[in-house]
């Protein structure tokens, strides 16, 4: 297996990885509409291939948050596994892979809604640790934040800002 950065060649295979994975459109939509945004960063959509077959995808894009001074930070939004290969490490991969790039090009945090027995192992945090809250509902425990450098949210207390891409109403 590798993981690389999407090509435009990959779009139809990251499209059916995501209604695989979710059974619903949301988060294909939620990839079009970002790739197709200012929010976008080309370097962080990563794939998980196999022989050639696109088996899992992880994007990470622009967010802020939004408090005593404005932060930029990145949101994990969405990863997805073809079913069958779910439970295989892939995700774990492109998690891995995925934080390691944004670190590599100077980001300093990443925001995700997600699992709360899930996204820890990877270095994740109750994103109230920092006092940085969500902009609609969800328990404390599935908000979720990463310093990708030491001390990166200390003091970056205030409310994640997700772009109009989330179609996230507040």
């Amino acid at each position: 297996m590798i993981i690389r950065r999407e090509k435009k060649g990959d779009f139809n295979s990251i499209n059916d990885v995501n209604k695989q994975a979710f059974k619903q459109n949301n988060e294909s939509e939620l990839i079009k509409r970002i790739r197709a945004s200012k929010n976008f960063i080309p370097d962080l959509s990563l794939v998980a291939e196999v022989n050639g077959k696109i088996i899992g995808h992880i994007l990470f894009s622009n967010i802020n948050i939004i408090g005593v001074e404005d932060y930029e930070s990145l949101a994990l939004a969405p990863m997805a596994v073809l079913p069958k290969f779910q439970k295989k490490g892939i995700g774990g991969r492109l998690n891995k892979e995925g934080l390691k790039k944004a670190r590599e090009l100077g980001y300093n945090s990443v925001i995700v809604v997600g699992h709360q027995d899930y996204y820890p192992r990877f270095g994740f945090e109750r994103a109230s640790k920092w006092k940085i809250k969500c902009p609609f509902e969800v328990p404390d425990k599935a908000f979720l934040a990463i310093e990708l450098k030491d001390g990166a949210l200390t003091e970056k207390l205030g409310i994640v800002e997700y772009p109009k891409e989330f179609g996230i109403e507040v």
